[in-house]
C-alpha cells in the first residue's frame, strides 16, 4: 500500500475507486463500502481511502476528539484489508474553505477518480454543504461513477464511530468489539516502568503509554491477547493510573503476560482486548493488590479455557 501524506498535491496516475470519510475505527458500518471497493479493485481499479490527518471536529469546532485508530494503526489496517493507496490530507484552511464542486474537482484530478463509494451520511466541502446528491449530479460533468451506501443497524442504531466510542469508553468492551468485527485493540512501544510487577509483585508487566489522542477503554482490568509480529500471548491487562501504587502514575496499559518469560522492552505490541474483569481500584496494601492480581490472572485463564475449547 502507497501512502501519501502532508501534502494537499497528491497525485495518483492510475485510474481509481475511492472513498472519502474519518474512517476512525474501521467498523462493521464499513463493510459494505469495503467490499464495494474490493469489487471495483477486481474490475481493474485502484482502490483507494482518502482521509484527514486530523479529525476535521476538532479544526472546525475546536472540540478535542480522542481517536478510536491512531493514523499508524489505521495505515496498518487498511494495508490488512488491502488499499492500494491511503491519502491523508493534511485539513487546512484552504481545504476547509473549499467549495463542494471545487473539492470534487480537485479529488476528481488528482487522484484520477472514476468510481466514488459513499456512505448515504456523507458530506463534503465548506460547511459540509455537499452530500451524495450533489456527487451524483456532478458525475456526468466530472466522469465518475457513484455508489451510495447505507447505513448498517445495530440496535435500531447506525453502527458508527461515535456509538463504539460509547461502548468502549463505558468499559463494555465485548459490545464495542460486536460493533468493530474485530477486538478493539492499542498498539505502543513496551516502556520501562517501576519495575514493581518484577519485583515487589513478584507479577511482571510490560507497559505501554499509548498516544495522547488514542482512546482507552473505561478505567479497569481486563482479559487480552497481545500481538508481537506473528506471535501472541494471553494476557490480563489493567488500564488506568494503578491507585495502589505511591506517586503520580500516568495513565497507562500494564499487561501480565500468561504463561511468558522474555525481554520485550523497546518492541511494539498490540493488545487486544477481550472482555472486562473488573473496575480499577485502590488496594489497602501491596499485598492485597498481589491476592487480587492472582485472582484476575486465575479469571483469564478460565475465560480462555471456556472461550477457546
Amino acid at each position: 500500500m502507497k501512502y501519501l501524506k502532508n501534502t494537499t498535491e497528491f497525485y495518483i496516475e492510475e485510474p481509481t475507486v475511492l472513498s472519502l470519510g474519518k474512517f476512525d475505527g474501521i467498523h462493521r458500518g464499513h463493510e459494505l463500502l469495503m467490499e464495494h471497493l474490493a469489487s471495483k479493485k477486481e474490475a481493474g481499479l485502484a482502490a483507494v481511502i482518502f482521509t484527514f490527518n486530523i479529525p476535521p471536529r476538532k479544526s472546525v469546532e475546536q472540540v478535542e476528539a480522542k481517536v478510536l485508530t491512531t493514523n499508524e494503526e489505521k495505515m496498518h489496517i487498511f494495508e490488512q484489508i488491502g488499499i492500494d493507496y491511503l491519502v491523508e490530507c493534511p485539513f487546512t484552511k484552504e481545504i476547509m474553505c473549499m467549495e463542494p464542486e471545487d473539492f470534487i474537482a480537485k479529488i476528481v484530478h488528482q487522484l484520477h477518480v472514476k468510481c466514488f463509494v459513499v456512505g448515504s451520511d456523507f458530506h463534503f466541502g465548506h460547511n459540509r454543504r455537499g452530500d451524495y446528491h450533489m456527487l451524483k449530479d456532478l458525475s456526468d460533468k466530472y466522469g465518475y461513477e457513484v455508489l451510495v451506501i447505507d447505513k448498517m443497524q445495530e440496535d435500531k442504531r447506525d453502527i458508527s464511530s461515535t456509538f463504539v466510542r460509547e461502548e468502549i469508553a463505558k468499559g463494555n468492551i465485548e459490545k464495542a468489539n460486536h460493533l468493530l468485527g474485530y477486538h478493539y485493540f492499542v498498539t505502543g512501544e513496551i516502556l520501562h516502568g517501576r519495575h514493581l510487577g518484577s519485583t515487589k509483585l513478584g507479577i511482571p508487566t510490560i507497559n505501554q503509554i499509548p498516544p495522547e489522542e488514542k482512546l482507552l477503554p473505561e478505567s479497569g482490568v481486563y482479559v487480552t491477547e497481545v500481538r508481537l509480529g506473528d506471535r501472541s500471548y494471553r494476557g490480563v491487562t489493567n488500564v488506568g493510573v494503578k491507585p495502589t501504587i505511591e506517586g503520580k502514575n500516568p495513565v497507562g496499559v500494564e499487561t501480565h503476560l500468561l504463561d511468558f518469560a522474555g525481554d520485550l522492552y523497546g518492541k511494539v505490541v498490540t493488545v487486544e482486548f477481550l472482555t472486562r474483569i473488573r473496575e480499577e481500584r485502590k488496594f489497602s496494601s501491596i499485598e492485597a493488590l498481589k491476592e487480587e492480581m492472582q485472582n484476575n490472572i486465575a479469571y483469564a485463564r478460565a475465560w480462555f479455557e471456556k472461550n477457546e475449547s
